[in-house]
């Protein structure tokens, strides 16, 4: 059986990380093992938003979700996925177009202390906390 906690060596991450879409209205979110690489934890978020929000079909991203989860979101899903890159040559902190939507939200929920710390045993808790 698969550990409900994982570890991202690229990120240090020991336990969960959150994946999450967010737009005016609702917060779809999800939960995975730190293990769950972002793309493929970005086809699940896809998949999800798409069953719950058929209505949507223009979707941002980091330049981390770039690459072949573009054509499978278009292809699959009908979705047309946009990766927002920092612009060539800048060193530093940017405030990226969109970016900073998803990072106050995720401010929002870090802001609870028992979202900012990993109480729940298996990752399908923290997620029902969230939504």
């Amino acid at each position: 059986m698969p550990s409900p906690t994982g570890y991202d060596a690229g990120k240090k991450i020991n336990g969960r990380k959150r994946h999450i879409a967010v737009d005016t209205k609702g917060l779809p979110v999800m939960v995975t093992p730190a293990d769950i690489t972002d793309r493929d934890a970005a086809r699940e978020l896809l998949w999800r938003l798409r069953i719950t929000h058929p209505q949507i079909t223009q979707v941002w991203a980091d330049s981390a979700y770039a690459g072949q989860l573009v054509t499978w979101a278009q292809d699959r899903l009908h979705i047309t996925l946009t990766t927002i890159h920092r612009p060539k040559g800048q060193k530093g902190f940017v405030v990226l177009p969109r970016r900073w939507i998803v990072e106050r939200t995720l401010g929002w929920i870090m802001h609870a202390r028992r979202n900012a710390r990993d109480y729940e045993r298996l990752p399908q808790h923290s997620e029902s906390h969230l939504t």
